[in-house]
């Protein structure tokens, strides 16, 4: 199984909000194989290095580098910790304090260092699911396989998930009579089979509960339309595979919910790059970075692409939104799209994180504005 912490909408702002003279963020390639994490492990030994050396080099005092460096090697040394990851470890560190997501999105390694957090890249795993659960769903049997980006999928067990529907009925079969006994043939088939459905939502509140993962659902009618019509779970994905699951091997399975993922995120961005085109017309739209950081600093964006890759540094102005470019990195200077990405949110706005093939004539961000500035 991939073990992952999706950061909640609350915790990126927290994140986005953070100031400090010392932060620091760290995007690391993982695994979930633990007998090939040792790796991972001595990375970040080098860029917890790589991250203290910056800091040293614009003189932050001894006394909020050393925190900073005990919370690394600390997380370093934690081998419970280090069993159970995913493909990529999010890191964010100040002197008072660490927070780490295990993310399911082949993220770029990198690690940044200034007076905020590097959210950018964590936005990824937010706003283009690589991650989902497929409820293999029939009358006889009921699985629940994991889709793992591009890692294989795997059937996980679910506590108090119900073997088939007649033992949830307490008969040999569904066609028996309901609970009150008026009910037989095609409408006690309807009753049990809701119980059924029922049983399986209650199951797999455990496993979905605080999860943002599309969960995908393969089945034939009338499981299919029962289920979605007792479904509690609020990200369960529109389309279906539309097929008894019945000896379908999980790697079919996986193929077709990544067909559905695929579909999931190329809606998401075709539906972005229709309303650019009709406000671009109108002055609401841009891919200068300039303009959208002033439309940001004023609340002016409703949605923003940004290439998940990109780090151009510099400083916007907390008032006006001008920017002044730096020629590269340092620990007084920032990523000026995640900035821009914070700023975005902040006013409440959303931030989709792509690749720079996905946006608008392939600039480093694109921006529907609410208003023309």
């Amino acid at each position: 199984m991939l073990y992952v912490d999706i950061p909640t909408s609350s915790e990126i702002n927290q994140l986005i909000a953070k100031r400090g003279e010392a932060m620091i963020s760290i995007y690391l390639q993982t695994t979930p194989e633990t007998q090939n994490i040792d790796a991972a492990r001595t990375r970040l030994k080098q860029l917890t290095s790589e991250a203290v050396g910056q800091l040293e080099e614009v003189g932050v005092p001894k006394r909020s580098i050393w925190p900073i460096e005990e919370l690394l090697h600390d997380l370093m040394d934690d081998d419970d910790f280090w069993r159970v990851q995913a493909n990529s470890l999010a890191i964010f560190v100040a002197p008072d304090g660490l927070r780490s997501y295990r993310l399911p999105n082949h993220l770029s390694e990198t690690v940044q260092v200034s007076d905020r957090f590097h959210i950018k890249p964590l936005l990824r795993a937010v706003s283009m699911p690589q991650h989902a659960f497929v409820l293999a769903l029939a009358e006889n049997e009921v699985r629940v396989v994991e889709i793992l980006g591009d890692q294989p999928a795997q059937e996980i067990r679910v506590p108090n998930l119900p073997k088939d529907a007649a033992s949830v009925a307490g008969t040999a079969n569904v066609n028996s009579r309901s609970y009150s006994g008026r009910q037989g043939g095609g409408e006690g088939q309807k009753h049990h089979l809701r119980q059924y459905c029922r049983q399986i939502d209650a199951a797999l509140r455990g496993l979905l509960s605080g999860r943002h993962e599309p969960l995908i659902i393969a089945a034939a009618e009338p499981l299919l339309s029962m289920y979605r019509l007792i479904n509690t779970y609020p990200h369960m994905a529109d389309s279906a595979i539309v097929n008894s699951p019945v000896r379908v091997p999980v790697h079919e399975l996986a193929a077709d919910a990544r067909k559905i993922l695929d579909e999931i995120n190329a809606e998401s961005i075709a539906a972005f790059a229709k309303v650019y085109a009709a406000r671009e017309n109108d002055g609401r739209a841009t891919t200068q970075v300039a303009r959208a950081a002033r439309a940001a600093t004023f609340g002016a964006v409703d949605t923003l692409l940004v290439d998940m890759d990109s780090v151009v540094p510099g400083l916007v102005d907390e008032n006006t939104g001008e920017i002044v470019f730096d020629e590269s990195d340092s620990a007084v200077s920032y990523g000026v799209i995640d900035e821009i990405a914070g700023r975005v949110i902040a006013s409440g706005g959303r931030v989709i994180a792509v690749r720079r093939a996905d946006i608008p004539q392939q600039a480093e961000l694109a921006a529907v504005l609410r208003y023309s500035i």
